[in-house]
């Protein structure tokens, strides 16, 4: 597993952007919220956001540890890239962090499904003097 396979994976999910933070981990962000990261020093590393029951499942394999300073979050850390996980449970690990990620997004925020068609409320009409109610 090299980190261009990461990358792609990353980038295929619908609005992804990347940055790099803290000099040497390049992030990979969804409405400005983090959902994966990649150590790009020697030696490297994937953390990644799951569910409360797949962290516990994961954490008991070795080579994947809760993540430092995000693990009360529910991020896990493989800790040698490709060591422990293979190319396509990380694939699947990492878009159930994306859609983790993406449901705690306020909805203004949430990338806008392919096919999915914006629904406008149309406002109410305005009431005018004959349509008030009158006291009796």
């Amino acid at each position: 597993m090299t980190i261009e396979m990461v990358r792609s994976i990353c980038r295929a999910l619908p609005d992804t952007t990347e940055d790099i933070k803290w000099g040497h981990d390049l992030c990979f962000c969804i409405g400005g919220k983090m959902f994966a990261v990649v150590n790009l020093e020697a030696r490297h590393s994937i953390a990644f956001k799951c569910t409360p029951e797949t962290f516990g499942e994961l954490v008991e394999r070795p080579g994947i540890i809760p993540a430092p300073y995000m693990a009360r979050n529910m991020w896990v850390q493989e800790q040698e890239l490709g060591e422990v996980l293979d190319r396509r449970e990380l694939e699947l690990l990492i878009k159930a962090s994306y859609e983790l990620v993406v449901a705690r997004l306020p909805k203004s925020r949430q990338p806008k499904l392919k096919g999915e068609v914006a629904v406008r409320k149309r406002p109410r009409p305005k009431k005018t003097a004959s349509t008030r109610k009158r006291p009796r």
